[in-house]
């Protein structure tokens, strides 16, 4: 290389290779001109279809089986039969447990949610209304939840659910602060909501008028919009059932489509024939084609020149169940729950297998728990406690609202174990070899160690009330004999010499 080489730049190396893409997911052959999606925001994405998917998941929310069985399954496994029950743990000046308040504040948080208190219409208990609210985000998308204050309620404390279609996903617009509506909603600047456009009437009421476009302005600090967004900027939610939903019903109307088909079968139908297309008498006519009835176990002699050809549909064949089982997998797959659960087939299942599925959709369930915990629950419960110590129905000042509200715990529902036996062995053994700890086991009943241990005691305190001796002596006691005090290795074996 000469001393000025450094001047003359390189050429730059052409392609020999055709550019290919380094994605084949990205492909534009042949193979992917049906794939064709679109790539806008999510509230471009759910604007002119959100109407139609929350109208369809309704539909097969009270005519598809499988449906029913999987709001069922959601609430049952979300919320269960006592709800998510609350236990608080605030302490004293001492630094122990103020038993007398935190007792005071579960008393009346669960008078509270009795049957007519705790919604404005007055027709739901507090379980009900947590089994609404799954119900509704996962058929619909989103439900809103109005808070209202008023001597009126207990507490001066009671909610409204409000459903999706009822806040305008068609109103767009800008405010004259600057603020957009975006789908109903009002935002600031960080797309955080200020207020929410309500119609005056719900859809499908009688006073309600395609053309309306009154609204009811109510602001965010009154309303818990309760959906999950599944993209950042998300303003309104979609229906669980979605992804689904398309499967649903093509394998609705599989089913609908082979029972008819089964029905024709067992009806045995057929055509008469003949080449000049008469010298048939007919029982009937059904406008110009003539019908003969035949009714089981008759026989029939034919005019002359006329054939009998029968018509036998041969589906559902052999294939329909195992056709059946593929697609209703992959619908549980959408939904989120196991093959089992939906189906109710228990066929060709082990123990194992039966205890991996039910583990895993216990995970699903566990964290929709703490979703709808954190996001509802939770909520609700620190406006009713504000209300009720503002009032003076909750006997607490309301100075100590933070100090009873930071340390209140809301534990959703357990399970039983799949195999009883097996499962608590291996808990027993887990605490013995101090891996896991009593609250570990306990919350697997959704149960809290403090309110386990004073069930015990309430439990010895009865049985020695009626005068029974309490046999069971939980966490590996046992009587131990008093030991002399040479007891042990090299200890002379007659105290005598």
């Amino acid at each position: 290389m000469g001393f000025f080489d450094f001047w003359n730049k390189p050429e730059p190396q052409k392609l020999t290779q055709p550019f290919k893409r380094a994605y084949a997911a990205a492909s534009v052959s042949r193979l992917f001109n049906d794939f064709n999606p679109t790539n806008q925001s999510a509230d471009g994405e759910l604007a002119d279809s959100l109407p139609k998917l929350r109208a369809r998941s309704r539909d097969l929310a009270r005519n598809n089986e499988y449906v029913k069985r999987y709001l069922s399954l959601l609430k049952n496994n979300i919320v269960g039969e006592r709800g998510f029950t609350l236990q608080v743990k605030a302490k004293g000046d001492a630094g122990m447990l103020d038993m007398n308040g935190n007792q005071a504040v579960e008393d009346a948080f669960k008078a509270w949610g009795r049957l007519g208190n705790c919604t404005v219409d007055g027709r739901m208990n507090w379980n009900d209304a947590q089994k609404l609210a799954i119900e509704s985000m996962a058929r619909d998308g989103e439900i809103f939840i109005i808070k209202y204050r008023s001597g009126a309620f207990k507490d001066s404390f009671a909610i409204e659910f409000i459903e999706a279609d009822q806040v305008d996903e068609a109103l767009n617009d800008t405010t004259k602060t600057g603020n957009k509506i975006r789908m109903g909603i009002e935002l600031d600047k960080f797309k955080r909501p200020v207020a929410y456009y309500i119609k005056a009437a719900k859809p499908g009421e009688f006073e309600y008028s395609a053309g309306s476009t009154k609204h009811t302005r109510v602001d965010a600090s009154r309303v818990i919009h309760l959906y999950m967004p599944l993209r950042a900027g998300q303003t309104r939610g979609e229906p669980w059932m979605a992804p689904a939903i398309s499967a649903i019903k093509q394998l609705g109307a599989l089913r609908e489509a082979a029972v008819i088909n089964a029905r024709i079968g067992a009806s045995k139908m057929g055509f008469f024939t003949s080449p000049a297309g008469d010298g048939f008498v007919a029982d009937d006519m059904d406008g110009a084609v003539p019908i003969m009835d035949a009714e089981p176990g008759t026989f029939h002699q034919l005019p002359q020149g006329v054939d009998f050809t029968s018509f036998d549909p041969q589906y559902p064949s052999n294939e329909f169940e195992s056709f059946h089982k593929a697609v209703l997998k992959g619908i549980a797959s959408g939904l989120n729950v196991s093959y089992t659960s939906i189906s109710n087939d228990l066929e060709a299942t082990s123990y194992s297998s039966i205890r991996q599925g039910a583990l895993e959709e216990r995970d699903a369930y566990k964290n929709m728990q703490n979703f709808v915990a954190e996001h509802f629950v939770r909520p609700i419960y620190e406006s009713w406690l504000a209300s009720a110590m503002e009032v003076g129905s909750l006997p607490l000042p309301l100075t100590t609202f933070a100090k009873f509200a930071n340390a209140s715990e809301f534990r959703g529902r357990a399970w039983s174990w799949v195999d009883p036996q097996k499962e608590m062995t291996a808990a027993v053994m887990g605490m013995k070899n101090g891996i896991l700890s009593l609250q570990d086991v306990a919350g697997q009943y959704g149960k809290d160690t403090e309110e386990l241990l004073a069930q015990i005691q309430k439990d010895k305190e009865l049985a020695e009330q009626f005068g029974i001796v309490y046999a069971l002596e939980p966490y590996g006691a046992q009587f131990m004999p008093v030991l002399p005090e040479n007891h042990g290795a090299g200890a002379p074996e007659d105290e005598s010499e």
